[in-house]
């Protein structure tokens, strides 16, 4: 089974940050398959904008390399790599002065009619800066959109100023919040599965669900970025923007269509229903941890506070949430967050739980009856799997057993899975805003959060060691256990 491909019109993207980490590792791989899937129609270019000294065959061999580190095995394909690169320009360009911008707008204007993005992958303390300057050089066009990385923000002030910086000059339609985790197939499959399927969505209510789980975990630690990090947490880098977006994927109501004002509409809803968590129940309601020396798969690794220059930091490395929605669908209905680093596994799921039948008409012999749970897997392999209750085959009574139907994508389709970024960079050309939070969402999940933040420094809450290669400190399985509930901890 083949997906079909659509074509998109022309484009210029321009990447600031052209030369930095998230070009060489995503965008770059992103935009190289989705030419390869024919989705470009000519001419396109990319242009690539930083403060480094490159000319434009410097920046192709730049681009070469990141493609033969980053693309799988048997995806590099030499005709198509020096297609791709024939469509790659560069322009050094100073976010502060007006160093290398006149240069920019005379390739931009050679295509004057396409689709023309600004992707801002470089600090978001320059995004203000940019904006202006694309605006003083008369960039925009009525086909202009511009890209921004998170975070939007470290706290609602913040988050609103920046949205300020940046709606001053852009349309609220041109303004494209992305969060990759939007992309996955996988998300996106939950509302196929919701809304496309009479089976799950009469059962989408808290008569039938009993709590849901939404987990992301990575096995890696820092990784280079200690010095944003220590300032961050993972509940501002990855609870405020991953995670609460996908909850509100899980709760939303059935929008009137697949508009993307439609869909965020619903999603803002769910934002503006979480109960508050704030210093009156904070301490009941989140757990904060930090890994300490372990082990993962390649062997022993250092604590968090040994990969700091300082060395002593009250920073969460972890965070697991207790969180409600204030509704009728899912009154009495906990929703389970957890995240962290040097975790047991990498792993990023939604786990729904069905409450269990209402009398067993089974005797003792027959076994245990499990729950029913309906479990999206969004890496590593991307799938559904629905556990159900049958009987184990073979004569000699009835004995239950808790079997799963399991649908891998990438098995069942036959298919290359695209990565996320490649879905989103062709919605930002498409115009589609349907996966990029609005505004309103942003600065609503900040208002959930900020009281979190505030909640444990008032509190003085502490972070909880745990050991780096386990599933998180024994408060955050307290959690959800005195509940009489367990984590889902299937890799």
């Amino acid at each position: 089974m083949s997906s079909q491909i659509i074509p998109v019109e022309p484009f210029d993207y321009v990447v600031f940050g052209g030369s930095g980490d998230l070009a060489e590792r995503k965008l770059l791989p992103a935009l190289y398959h989705r030419q390869i899937e024919g989705q470009f129609s000519e001419p396109t270019r990319v242009i690539g904008a930083s403060r480094s000294a490159l000319s434009h065959e410097e920046y192709r061999k730049f681009a070469e390399a990141a493609l033969k580190e980053h693309l799988k095995k048997g995806e590099y394909d030499e005709a198509e790599v020096k297609k791709f690169c024939a469509r790659l320009f560069y322009v050094s360009v100073d976010a502060k002065t007006d160093a290398g911008w006149d240069q920019l707008k005379k390739i931009l204007d050679e295509g004057k009619d396409r689709v023309r993005a600004f992707y801002l992958a470089v600090a978001p303390g320059i995004f203000g800066d940019i904006s202006q300057k694309i605006h003083d050089h008369k960039l925009i066009t009525k086909q202009t959109r511009i890209v921004v990385e998170k975070p939007i923000g470290r706290d609602l002030a913040s988050a609103l100023q920046l949205n300020d910086t940046i709606g001053r000059v852009f349309k609220e339609e041109q303004i494209f919040r992305i969060d990759h985790y939007l992309g996955k197939e996988t998300v996106q499959n939950l509302m196929a599965l919701r809304f496309a399927n009479a089976l799950y969505e009469p059962l989408w209510n808290a008569d039938h669900i009993d709590h849901v789980q939404i987990t992301v975990a990575e096995s890696v630690g820092l990784e280079g970025r200690a010095g944003y990090y220590d300032t961050a947490g993972a509940l501002r880098d990855m609870v405020q923007n991953h995670i609460l977006q996908l909850l509100c994927l899980t709760a939303m109501e059935i929008p009137s269509s697949m508009d993307s004002e439609a869909v965020r509409d619903e999603k803002l809803k769910v934002l503006r229903a979480l109960k508050p968590i704030d210093a009156s129940n904070v301490e009941q309601s989140t757990v904060r941890g930090q890994y300490r020396a372990g082990a993962s798969a390649g062997g022993p690794v250092k604590g968090y506070l040994d990969e700091l220059e300082g060395g002593v930091s009250n920073t969460e490395t972890f965070v697991a949430i207790k969180a409600e929605i204030g509704n009728w669908r899912w009154a009495g209905v906990p929703f389970y967050i957890r995240t962290g680093k040097r975790l047991a596994g990498r792993m990023s799921e939604i786990v729904i739980t069905f409450k269990p039948i209402p009398h067993n008409i089974f005797d003792q012999a027959a076994g245990r009856i499990v729950a029913n749970q309906l479990v999206i897997r969004l890496q590593p392999d991307e799938g559904v799997k629905q556990s159900l209750m049958i009987k184990d085959p073979g004569p000699g009574g009835m004995r239950l057993r808790n079997v799963s139907l399991d649908m891998s994508f990438a098995s069942a389709f036959n298919v290359r899975n695209p990565d996320a970024y490649e879905r989103l960079l062709m919605d930002v050309v498409r115009s589609n805003q349907t996966l990029f939070m609005r505004r309103d969402e942003v600065e609503a999940a900040w208002k959930w959060v900020d009281p979190i933040l505030k909640g444990w420094e008032e509190a003085g809450q502490q972070v909880q060691g745990y050991t780096a290669g386990t599933w998180g400190p024994s408060q955050a399985i307290a959690l959800i256990e005195r509940d009489g509930r367990t984590w889902h901890d299937d890799i």
